[in-house]
C-alpha cells in the first residue's frame, strides 16, 4: 500500500480543508437531488445520514452488478465478478428493496467518478480484493462520501454480514485519500459538487422528484369520498385547491380524475401511518395510470369486458376494478407467467374489495381474438413497456410499473440510445397492431410514460396507416380525448386528438391515445332513436317527446317552398304550443271528476240515451289543432253559451278516455235552422248532467253552460260562427 504523504501529493492540512469544504457541498447537493432516504431522515430531525443495514448493501450490490456500465477491454479500470452476493430473507421486504434500488441507482449515476476515486486513492491496484466484492465497494463508497466520510451507526439488533464489515474497514482506512481524490475530481470538472457533474436532464429530473406531489386514488369499494374527506379532516388535513408550495397538512382533489387526491410530497411518511392507507382505502399511484383507467371507464357500457396488457402495478388493475364495481364487466389481465403469484394476487385483491378480476397466464401476443373467454371484451387497455423518460423518480417507476431494471441505465444518462428507442418502439407497434386484430373490441386505449414521439404519436399513426382494411369489421380511427381539458396548455397539446402531459413540478409526463372503430353505416342511428334511448334511461326527465301528426308533416312539406320565418316568430309559436299543451293537461285532470258524475246517473228514456251516446262519441280526441285555438280566442257570450250547450261539448270532453267496454255510436246530425226547436228536443235531464260538474272556468275553454231560467228568452246563435259537427275528421 502506498503512503500518500511520501508522494508529496497533498498534506494532512489540505486534506482536512477539502473534507470541510466537501461536507458543505455535499449537504447542498443532496438537498437538490431529493434523495428519498435523506429526505425522510432529515424530516424526522436527524442532521445527517447514518448508513443502511448490511442487507441493503448486499441487495444494492447485486442490483448494481446487473445494471452497471461495461467499458471496452482497453479502458477497464476495475473488474467486476459475475457471482451475486448471498442475500438474506430481508431482501423480500418492500422498504428494503426500495432503499437498495435507490442506493444502486445513485452509485450507477456516479460510476465513473467512484471508480476514479478508487484508482486515485491507490485502493486499486495496491489492495487485493476479490472481483465479486467490487460492486459492494462501489455502492458502499457512494454511501460513505454521502455521509461525509463519517462512520456508520450500527444497531445492536442488526445481524452483521462479513463481506460488509470487510469492505467498511477498508474504506475507513482510506477515507482521507478518498476525500482528497473526490475533491480533485470536483476541481477537474469545475463543479460546485459532484451533483453538478450529472447531465442537466438528470439534474432537472431529480429536482422535480423532490417536489412532485403525491397522488392517491380512493377505493370506493370500501369508503366514499365524503368519508375520506371527513377522516382526513379529523387527522388535521385541510382541503385546498392546490398543494403546490404548501408545507402544511393539506390535500386537494385532482381536476381530471374525481377520485384522485393530491398531497404535498413531504407528507408521505405521515400518510403511510394512517389507517386510510393501511386498509387500502387510499392507494398511492402515479396520476398517469389513473388517467388511463378513467379513459377506459368512459368508453364502457354496463356489461362490457376489459383486457389489460402490461399493467405493471397491480394497483392499476385494482383501480380499474373499483371503477367498474357497479357494472357487470369483467377484467382480464394477461402476462402473469408465474402461477405461484396467483394466491398473493388474489389475497391482495380480496383486501382491496376487488371481485371482477381474472388472471390469464398467456402473453398478450399469444392471445387470439377467437378465445371464448374474450368474446365480450370491448375495450383493450394497452400500457406498453417504454423508456419512461416522463417520470421524475426512476426507482418508483421500476418498482411499480416496470420490471426491466436495465432502464435505470438509460435514466442515469438522461435517455435511451437510438437503438434502444427503436427496439422499444417496434415492440409497442407490434402490441398495438395485435390489439387492433381483436374483432369484437370496439376501442383501444394506448398510454405510456414516454415523452418521445417515436414511442407515442409515431406508433399510433403507423398502426392506423397499416391496419388491415380487408376484414368485415370497421376500421379504427383516432378519437378525441375523453378526459376534461383543464387549461389552455392542455387544449393546445390535444389539438391533434392526443392527450399529453409534459413533465412539470406537479405531475409526471404521459401520453394517451384513444382509438375507436368507425361507425357502421348500416347501424346509423337517427336523432329520434337517440332521444328515445335517452328518455328510456331517464336523461330527459320532464321533457315530453311527441310524434308529429299528418297535418304537421304536410306543413313541413309545404314549408320547403316558403321562406324561413324569423327567430322571434318561431319562439312565439313555441310558447303558444307549450301554453296550449299545459292547458290541455290541466283540463283533462279537472274533467275526470265530471265524467265520473255523469256515468253514475241513471238513464231514464231513449232520448237521453241518444244524447248520452252523442256525448260519448264526442269524447274521441280530435286531431285538428284549429279547434282548441278557435275556442280559446273566441270571447264567450250568453247567446253563444246557450247554443253551444248542444254543439260545443266535444272539445271540452275530448281528452277523457273511453271505457273499452262501451259501444260508441255515430252522432245524430240535426238541422240548425231552428235553435228554439233544438232546445225543446233536449231533455231537461241532459242539462242536469251538464251542470253536475264544477263551474270553474278553465283557462282556454268556454265556461260551463248553466240552466236558463224559465221564461227567459234565448237568443239565436250568430250564423257567422263556423260549426264543426265532427271535429275528429
Amino acid at each position: 500500500m502506498l503512503d500518500p504523504a511520501s508522494k508529496g501529493e497533498f498534506s494532512e492540512e489540505e486534506t482536512t480543508e477539502e473534507i470541510s469544504q466537501l461536507s458543505y457541498l455535499q449537504l447542498s447537493s443532496l438537498a437538490l437531488s431529493g434523495d428519498t432516504a435523506y429526505s425522510e431522515k432529515t424530516s424526522t430531525g436527524l442532521p445527517e445520514k447514518t448508513g443502511y443495514p448490511d442487507s441493503v448493501y448486499i441487495m444494492a450490490a447485486n442490483i448494481f452488478q446487473g445494471i452497471r456500465f461495461e467499458n471496452s477491454p482497453e479502458k477497464v479500470l476495475i473488474k467486476y465478478g459475475n457471482e451475486p452476493l448471498p442475500s438474506s430473507t430481508e431482501s423480500e421486504d418492500e422498504s428494503f428493496q426500495r432503499l437498495a434500488y435507490e442506493l444502486a441507482f445513485s452509485a450507477l449515476k456516479f460510476q465513473d467518478i467512484l471508480e476514479t476515486m478508487l484508482i486515485d486513492s491507490y485502493i486499486f491496484p495496491s489492495t487485493i480484493i476479490p472481483d465479486h466484492l467490487n460492486s459492494l465497494i462501489i455502492v458502499m463508497l457512494y454511501d460513505f462520501q454521502d455521509r461525509k466520510f463519517q462512520a456508520r451507526l450500527i444497531s445492536d439488533n442488526e445481524e452483521s454480514v462479513a463481506e460488509v464489515l470487510e469492505v467498511e474497514n477498508l474504506l475507513n482506512s482510506f477515507k482521507t485519500k478518498l476525500a482528497a481524490a473526490l475533491a480533485r475530481c470536483r476541481i477537474k470538472h469545475d463543479a460546485l459538487s459532484i451533483y453538478h457533474i450529472l447531465p442537466e436532464r438528470v439534474r432537472n429530473q431529480e429536482l422535480r422528484a423532490s417536489t412532485l406531489p403525491l397522488y392517491a386514488w380512493i377505493n370506493t369499494c370500501k369508503i366514499s369520498p365524503e368519508e375520506v374527506y371527513h377522516s382526513l379532516k379529523k387527522k388535521g388535513y385541510n382541503k385546498v385547491k392546490s398543494v403546490l408550495h404548501v408545507h402544511n397538512k393539506v390535500f386537494a382533489v385532482d381536476q381530471h380524475c374525481y377520485d384522485v387526491l393530491i398531497f404535498p410530497s413531504h407528507l408521505k411518511s405521515d400518510l403511510l401511518n394512517i389507517d386510510l392507507f393501511k386498509d387500502y382505502k387510499l392507494v398511492f399511484q402515479d396520476k398517469s395510470r389513473s388517467l388511463a383507467v378513467h379513459s377506459v371507464k368512459a368508453l364502457l357500457n354496463m356489461d362490457d369486458d376489459i383486457l389489460m396488457v402490461n399493467t405493471g402495478s397491480w394497483y392499476t388493475v385494482a383501480h380499474m376494478s373499483v371503477l367498474t364495481n357497479n357494472n357487470a364487466s369483467k377484467i382480464f389481465v394477461c402476462g402473469v407467467q408465474s402461477q405461484a403469484k396467483d394466491p398473493d394476487l388474489k389475497n391482495l385483491f380480496t383486501k382491496m374489495g376487488c371481485k371482477n378480476i381474472e388472471i390469464l397466464h398467456e402473453t398478450f401476443i399469444n392471445l387470439e381474438s377467437k378465445d371464448h373467454r374474450l368474446q365480450k371484451v370491448k375495450v383493450i387497455l394497452l400500457l406498453p413497456r417504454c423508456s419512461g423518460l416522463g417520470v421524475s423518480n426512476p426507482v418508483e417507476f421500476i418498482l411499480n410499473e416496470h420490471e426491466d431494471t436495465g432502464l435505470l441505465k438509460d435514466f442515469s444518462q438522461g435517455g435511451p440510445s437510438e437503438d434502444k428507442l427503436h427496439v422499444l418502439a417496434q415492440q409497442q407497434y407490434e402490441q398495438l397492431t395485435h390489439a387492433m386484430k381483436f374483432t369484437r373490441a370496439q376501442a383501444v386505449v394506448y398510454c405510456t410514460y414516454s415523452v418521445y414521439p417515436e414511442e407515442n404519436e409515431a406508433v399510433v399513426k403507423k398502426a392506423l396507416e397499416f391496419q388491415d382494411h380487408g376484414t368485415k369489421v370497421q376500421s379504427y380511427r383516432l378519437s378525441p380525448p375523453v378526459l376534461p381539458l383543464c387549461s389552455l396548455k392542455e387544449i393546445h397539446l390535444s389539438t391533434d386528438k392526443f392527450f399529453r402531459m409534459e413533465p412539470s413540478e406537479i405531475t409526471n409526463g404521459c401520453f394517451l391515445s384513444v382509438l375507436t372503430r368507425e361507425r357502421d353505416p348500416s347501424e346509423t342511428v337517427s336523432v329520434k332513436d337517440v332521444l328515445a334511448r335517452a328518455a328510456a334511461k331517464g336523461l330527459l326527465d320532464g321533457i315530453e317527446l311527441g310524434k308529429p301528426s299528418k297535418l304537421e308533416k304536410k306543413k313541413k312539406k309545404s314549408k320547403m317552398s316558403l321562406p324561413k320565418s324569423s327567430t322571434s316568430d318561431s319562439r312565439g309559436i313555441q310558447m303558444k304550443i307549450a301554453e296550449f299543451l299545459s292547458q290541455e293537461t290541466n283540463a283533462s285532470a279537472h274533467l275526470s271528476g265530471t265524467l265520473t258524475t255523469k256515468t253514475s246517473l241513471p238513464q231514464k228514456n231513449t232520448n237521453q240515451v241518444g244524447s248520452s251516446s252523442q256525448v260519448r262519441k264526442s269524447n274521441k280526441p280530435t286531431t285538428n289543432p284549429l279547434v282548441p285555438t278557435f275556442m280559446k280566442n273566441t270571447p264567450p257570450s250568453r247567446p253563444y253559451e246557450r247554443t253551444t250547450n248542444f254543439v260545443r261539448p266535444r272539445p271540452e270532453d275530448r281528452m277523457i278516455a273511453l271505457k273499452p267496454i262501451e259501444i260508441v255510436l255515430p252522432p245524430v246530425m240535426l238541422p240548425f235552422s231552428s235553435p228554439q226547436g233544438i232546445g225543446s228536443q233536449i231533455p231537461t235531464q241532459h242539462f242536469y248532467c251538464r251542470c253536475a260538474g264544477p263551474k270553474t272556468v278553465m283557462p282556454g275553454y268556454l265556461p260551463t253552460p248553466s240552466i236558463p231560467s224559465r221564461g227567459k228568452k234565448q237568443e239565436n246563435l250568430p250564423s257567422s260562427l263556423p260549426r264543426h259537427p265532427r271535429p275528429w275528421l
